[in-house]
């Protein structure tokens, strides 16, 4: 009987836990699927509805059509896509560098110069952007992919959690690569980059994500349109006549920006919160 009574509690405990993880998922998962059933809703039913309905009888792919017809939605998306991959990449080269230099080389004021750039994160990011426009500006790179792309080269929280990942790794394997010989970027290239696989690979998907949702500094330092990103069309696209008359095209256009990175995620979901926990652990 007293088993009995002590799993009552526990069961009514994961029970209403469940139902508060229900509830919570509810509220996330909703406004996407409103974004969703508004985008394959008609312009004619849309505005017909004095009550907003949750459900649609006559879904339609139309206002997708429109959405990359109406407006240059398909040179943002190549806008994003050239911008992003290559401010991945710079960065990855960067951060890798830079984590190695800090985790393994030696060399004087290292940890000194550590805490000096740890100290940059507690800069507000407005400083930032209105120093990095008066240079870009002043080196007449407005309106550039290199003037886009220059200020988000560096990540100094992407540097700090490679930087603890790569100084899990015994020391005993450098000092046996240094013994037979071998170069402190063929060790980096053959043993680190290999064993930290998991967290480089999450820091490249938040960068694509953080590339991909980049507005503010896109819309501060271009004024063409030839060099928007998908945030700053879509911005467009809402400003627009197009944007403000018919609603359910823009939502198409959300959806179809939204898309990639839903994909992105699902699929690298476990890798995402694998290195995340691998960088936030030690020893």
């Amino acid at each position: 009987m007293k088993k009995k009574e002590n799993a009552l509690p526990r069961l009514l405990g994961s029970g209403l836990k469940f139902l508060m993880l229900i509830f919570w998922a509810l509220m996330v998962l909703f406004p996407f699927y409103w974004m969703l059933l508004t985008s394959v809703k008609t312009y004619s039913s849309y505005n017909a509805e004095f009550v907003p309905t949750l459900y649609t009888l006559t879904p339609t792919f139309e206002n997708y059509v429109s959405a990359f017809t109406a407006v240059p939605l398909a040179r943002y998306f190549l806008n994003t896509l050239i911008f992003t991959v290559i401010t991945t990449a710079l960065m990855l080269g960067v951060t890798v560098l830079a984590a190695f230099a800090f985790a393994r080389l030696r060399f004087k004021g290292k940890n000194i110069a550590f805490v000096a750039f740890l100290a940059l994160m507690m800069i507000p990011n407005e400083l930032v952007i209105i120093t990095n426009f008066v240079t870009i500006t002043n080196l007449d790179l407005r309106n550039t992919f290199l003037g886009l792309i220059l200020p988000s080269v560096t990540s100094v929280f992407y540097i700090y959690l490679l930087k603890e990942n790569f100084a899990q790794v015994p020391d005993e394997l450098y000092y046996a690569a240094k013994v037979d010989n071998t170069s402190d970027f063929k060790y980096l290239r053959k043993v680190l980059i290999p064993i930290c696989r998991p967290t480089i690979i999450t820091i490249t998907i938040l960068k694509v994500i953080e590339c991909w949702n980049s507005y503010v500094w896109p819309r501060l330092i271009t004024d063409d349109s030839n060099y928007y990103l998908v945030s700053n069309g879509i911005q467009t696209i809402r400003e627009s006549g197009f944007g403000r008359e018919n609603i359910p095209a823009m939502m198409a256009a959300v959806v179809a920006i939204s898309l990639p990175l839903i994909i992105l995620f699902l699929i690298f979901r476990n890798k995402i919160m694998a290195g995340v926990a691998r960088g936030g652990s030690k020893g």
